[in-house]
């Protein structure tokens, strides 16, 4: 009988030994229990088979707990992965349901505000405002048929080039800009392209309702900081410019900017302007209404303009007047010619060198230094004060202003405000400085030639803010653009009495003088013309005789004027009573008058009639 066998799970007393706590499972079963393997001999059996035998178990055991291993990390798996779809499901779920956008970048930059007030005229009616819209870009990388895309883009945009277009999709850069901003109609067609690079961003763009209307005025908008999700609006000309900070104060963006002008007499002084216009033949033509007591500007246009919705591009070569940007009734500085006489006439009655009767030498020519001053026609040897204005004599107002000096005319010109820019609310005012003799050359030539308009350059809105001085009772007036409740009294530039004067000799400027076309029933018109020579072509010393700047500066009604109207034309020629017509008498004269038949009811006033006596009628009075 062979040496009895230990198992190793047992001890020395040859019993079972239970395996240690949290050991391998595998112990509990031995390999070969001495018990069996004594029962085994004894019948004769092999004992190394019930060792095979407890091996087995053992490895199935091993194996079976090693499968449900197995099985429980799967479950959990599984667990996790039903989890994220149940999560993906239901943000897809929550992206149908939502409204669509395009996806954006997250950066750590400033927010871009993109609130931006109204502007609306005197009445509350929007000048101005906002709108959303769409810009639209480009990710080559995402694109997946450029040559496609870049044709059908072409198509869409006729302004687009396609090779360009498809150059700028195969090139380096990951975005590229399209267009900044797109209607409805054309986000949809570039949608039906189905080109998965082509994307949008919202806008919010600036929005002029009225077109074209009081353009010069508004100046226009455009783009600054811009994202992929929003853009800045900021004002590039005109009030827009000149008021941006404030129109982009979130804090204000409920409060819209009210300006003076009223959008149905701005609509109708336009319109007749620009037949006007045509009718003359003119180049270019500019109007300015202002309330004469407090500088209010009603109504202002330059012609030709432009639509701030497509504002076009400044002009690169050429004078800054022939691009439709510039704004002739502020930036145009022009010799206005014999709208000035009245300045020299007011000023000869307010230092009481003359009265309105007062005899004026008007014998000519004068000649002094080389140049020569001399009248239209002969007047005579002399004319009184009043018909030194009424028939526009040069020489009767060149001698006026020699008996008043060059120093006092220049500080009483000045008092005007016709030496310094005007403080009107518009960006391009700053720049449109009045072209002046120097202090040193005021001399007394200067004087004689300023005196009816000639050797100073000033705008149309220059004018009107110096007659409103002139004609309101002699107080200073500041044109603005801002509605005033009220008038605004500045300093007293002449007295009551002589602005009573000067409206007398305006409203006989009309009655018997050069604008007899100006007479507009029920308005007792008043006003003075000016013709100036422009200068000579392409810097050509002297003046070209057969190119005017026709002026008319009106005021009405002429007892106490409400309103002044300047209208200016650049070259107008008309052929008139048998002959071709220049100057202002003939052109811009009827054409203020039309403009002031035109506005003078939307403003409220009402025509003065007559009392005329019938045979039989008792005027009763209250």
């Amino acid at each position: 009988m062979s040496a009895p066998f230990f198992s190793p799970s047992r001890g020395a007393a040859g019993a079972a030994t239970p395996p240690a706590a949290g050991g391998p499972a595998s112990a509990r079963i031995p390999l070969r229990p001495l018990a069996r393997i004594l029962q085994a001999r004894q019948r004769g059996e092999n004992p190394d088979r019930i060792e095979r035998e407890n091996l087995r178990r053992r490895r199935e055991e091993m194996r079976d707990r090693a499968r449900q291993r197995s099985e429980g990390r799967l479950l959990a798996l599984a667990g996790l992965f039903l989890c994220a779809f149940i999560v993906v499901a239901l943000r897809m779920g929550e992206l149908a349901a939502s409204e669509p956008r395009e996806p954006g970048a997250v950066g750590h930059r400033e927010a871009i505000a993109q609130a931006r007030a109204d502007i609306v005229d005197r009445n509350g009616r929007i000048l101005a405002t906002n709108m959303l819209t769409r810009a639209l870009y480009a990710q080559p990388p995402m694109m997946v048929d450029k040559a496609h895309a870049a044709r059908e883009l072409a198509r869409i945009f006729p302004d687009l080039d396609e090779e360009r277009l498809l150059a700028r999709f195969n090139g380096p850069r990951k975005f590229i800009w399209i267009k900044r901003k797109i209607s409805p109609e054309q986000q949809q067609q570039v949608h039906d392209i189905g080109e998965p690079g082509l994307l949008f961003g919202p806008r919010e763009m600036r929005l002029y309702p009225n077109g074209a209307l009081a353009a010069h005025i508004l100046g226009g908008a455009g783009f600054g900081r811009e994202g992929v999700n929003a853009a800045e609006v900021i004002g590039i000309a005109g009030v827009e410019k000149y008021f941006d900070e404030r129109l982009r104060d979130p804090a204000r963006a409920a409060e819209p900017l009210v300006l003076s002008l009223d959008l149905t007499v701005q609509a109708a002084l336009e319109e007749v302007l620009e037949g006007g216009m045509k009718i003359m033949g003119a180049r270019g033509a500019a109007a300015v209404l202002m309330n004469a007591h407090s500088g209010e500007v009603l109504a202002m246009a330059s012609l030709p303009d432009f639509d701030p919705n497509n504002r076009p591009r400044p002009l690169t070569e050429g004078k800054a007047e022939d691009s439709p940007l510039f704004n002739r009734a502020v930036q145009g500085l022009y010799e206005l010619g014999s709208v000035f006489k009245i300045f020299t006439a007011a000023q000869a009655l307010e230092l009481g060198l003359l009265s309105p009767d007062s005899m004026v030498d008007t014998r000519g020519p004068i000649r002094m230094a080389g140049f020569t001053i001399r009248d239209f026609k002969d007047y005579g040897s002399q004319l009184s004060l009043a018909d030194v204005i009424v028939h526009s004599s040069n020489i009767g107002t060149a001698r006026t202003a020699r008996m008043i000096g060059a120093g006092r005319q220049r500080e009483f010109l000045a008092d005007l405000g016709l030496l310094e820019p005007t403080p009107v609310e518009l960006i391009e005012a700053a720049g449109a400085r009045p072209l002046r003799p120097k202090e040193a050359e005021w001399k007394e030539l200067s004087t004689m030639t300023v005196s009816y308009g000639h050797g100073v350059s000033v705008s149309p809105l220059h004018l009107a803010a110096a007659y409103a001085s002139i004609v309101n009772g002699g107080s200073r007036v500041r044109p603005t653009l801002l509605r005033r409740d009220g008038a605004a009294r500045g300093s007293q530039v002449i007295s009551p009495e002589v602005s009573a004067a000067v409206r007398t000799m305006l409203r006989q400027v009309v009655q018997r003088g050069t604008a007899r076309l100006g007479e507009v029933p029920g308005y007792a018109v008043g006003g003075k013309t000016g013709s100036a020579d422009k200068p000579g072509l392409r810097g050509r010393p002297g003046y070209d005789g057969d190119r005017l700047i026709s002026t008319f500066a009106s005021v009405f009604p002429s007892a106490d004027p409400a309103y002044v109207l300047v209208v200016s034309l650049d070259e107008p020629e008309i052929f008139a009573a048998g002959e071709l017509r220049r100057t202002a008498g003939w052109t811009a004269v009827p054409v203020a008058a039309e403009i002031i038949r035109r506005v003078a009811p939307l403003m409220g006033l009402k025509p003065a009639i007559a009392n005329q006596g019938q045979a039989g009628v008792t005027l009763a009075r209250n």
